[in-house]
């Protein structure tokens, strides 16, 4: 059996994401291949190569893919994939958004959000905001699958000696075109790779009040996330939401401040190696899926934790 696994990147770097999907897609018990699709992206493929367990690394490299949009990079997937018996993905925004394309020109059911693979043809994976873990076994002969990143550790960084071949195939769709973008540049960690996360809810009461959490997020070198509730509020803006709808995290230290526990937000987070809760609600939900747990004002208890770490 083979697998092609669909790298996450920049063209200049490897996200992790593609690290953890890499374990998945050992877990199949195949010979795992990377494919790298872009524009002046060979340092992502040299990153690929020397991932530990990949035997080789596709490179696509054409101003068509540069911009990852799904129109095309879906046609290239289904392309190269067609000659594999597994294509896996991290269940990211740019996962999301390509591989249901990929299945349906393969025309195979995708196996969406894996948290586990119980066999080669079956996998485990999270329904009703992960209340339920769903067992689906595929007849498909071949397997469209995303990974949910926070259940696999990732692969190794060095140690790999993939050999990096190029791909020719050229697929322009021609029924979207890349406009521009704009983004957002923190010097804090990215939410979904951060070791610690610290996140605000609706009891922040206002988005002025989210500052409260500079101090602690910087003593921690922690990344801030957020509720929905404070983000539909306002507050903050959606990049920051850590829940069913937004970013799933599953930090070392996960710090959730005035934050219910609505089931929106635990299935985000409720991962975490330890959830530490502040809310002045000894019933709010948070404190059932917490470690350790204090009820206090906010307001008062984070300038005093801020003091004494």
């Amino acid at each position: 059996m083979s697998t092609l696994v669909i790298a996450e990147h920049d063209n200049g770097s490897l996200k992790g994401a593609t690290l953890n999907a890499v374990t998945a897609a050992q877990a199949l018990g195949a010979d795992v291949d990377v494919l790298v699709a872009g524009a002046d992206c060979g340092a992502a493929a040299e990153a690929a190569a020397k991932v530990a367990g990949v035997s080789r690394v596709l490179v696509a490299d054409n101003a068509a893919y540069g911009h990852q949009l799904a129109e095309n990079v879906s046609l290239l997937i289904a392309d190269v994939g067609a000659a594999y018996d597994n294509i896996v993905a991290p269940a990211t925004s740019n996962g999301k958004n390509t591989m249901p394309r990929v299945a349906a020109l393969l025309d195979v059911a995708q196996i969406s959000d894996i948290i586990s693979v119980e066999a080669a043809d079956t996998f485990k994976r999270p329904v009703y905001a992960g209340n339920v873990i769903a067992t689906v076994k595929s007849s498909d002969s071949k397997k469209v699958v995303t990974v949910r990143t926070t259940a696999f550790d990732a692969a190794a960084a060095e140690g790999g000696s993939a050999t990096v071949e190029a791909v020719d195939a050229v697929h322009d769709a021609g029924i979207s075109a890349f406009v521009s973008e704009e983004v957002a540049e923190s010097d804090r960690p990215e939410l979904t790779a951060a070791p610690v996360v610290v996140s605000g809810g609706r009891g922040m009461q206002n988005g002025e009040n989210f500052k409260l959490l500079d101090g602690i997020a910087d003593k921690l070198g922690a990344a801030i996330g957020a509720s929905r509730a404070a983000v539909d509020a306002g507050f903050v803006p959606n990049d920051m939401q850590v829940g069913q709808t937004g970013k799933i995290v599953a930090p070392d230290l996960y710090i959730a401040v005035g934050i219910s526990g609505a089931i929106q937000h635990l299935a985000g987070m409720k991962d975490s190696k330890v959830i530490v809760a502040i809310n002045k609600d000894e019933d709010a939900p948070i404190f059932q899926v917490a470690d350790y747990g204090l009820v206090a004002d906010l307001f008062e208890a984070l300038p005093e934790l801020e003091a004494k770490i």
